[in-house]
């Protein structure tokens, strides 16, 4: 069951689960800190890769703003390692390959691509301010630019 209806204003779901370094990670934990929640659909592809890369050029700037950015995918520990030491990122990624979270943010959702229909992630990210609420949601993201807004989205939030 996805939960598309998550809106600005709403808690954000809990989580807790391994990054790259099998390290757990949870929510509850970046309490008082914004969080941006970027979920993404495959390692080491071109628009995540861009994604991804995008984010670790801005994390510093993120950072002044008492911003952390978390990567999620399906994808494996092991895999995040490599695309993290491929593409020289900077970021925690964390790894839902059960798809649990993703479907507490209601981002695994039907895709159509070239005719076909299939489940997949719907690349979606979400400002959580630092009372653990949704600030913002940028549903089916396009790369070009997304990461800028997300930052000029973070300077302009009530501190």
């Amino acid at each position: 069951m996805t939960n598309e209806k998550l809106k600005e204003g709403d808690p954000a779901p809990d989580f807790c689960l391994l990054n790259q370094d099998e390290k757990n990670i949870c929510l509850k934990d970046y309490q008082g800190k914004n969080i941006v929640l970027y979920f993404y659909p495959k390692d080491n592809t071109p628009g995540c890769s861009l994604e991804a890369m995008t984010f670790t050029r801005y994390k510093d700037e993120f950072e002044q703003n008492n911003t952390t950015i978390i990567g999620i995918s399906k994808d494996s520990c092991d895999s995040h390692r490599k695309f993290i030491q491929n593409k020289k990122l900077n970021l925690t990624l964390i790894s839902d390959p059960n798809k649990e979270i993703h479907e507490k943010y209601g981002v695994w959702r039907l895709k159509k691509f070239m005719g076909k229909e299939f489940m997949g992630t719907i690349r979606t990210t979400f400002l959580i301010n630092t009372e653990g609420k949704i600030e913002k949601k940028w549903d089916k993201v396009k790369v070009k630019g997304h990461v800028e807004d997300v930052l000029k989205t973070v300077k302009n939030i009530k501190k």
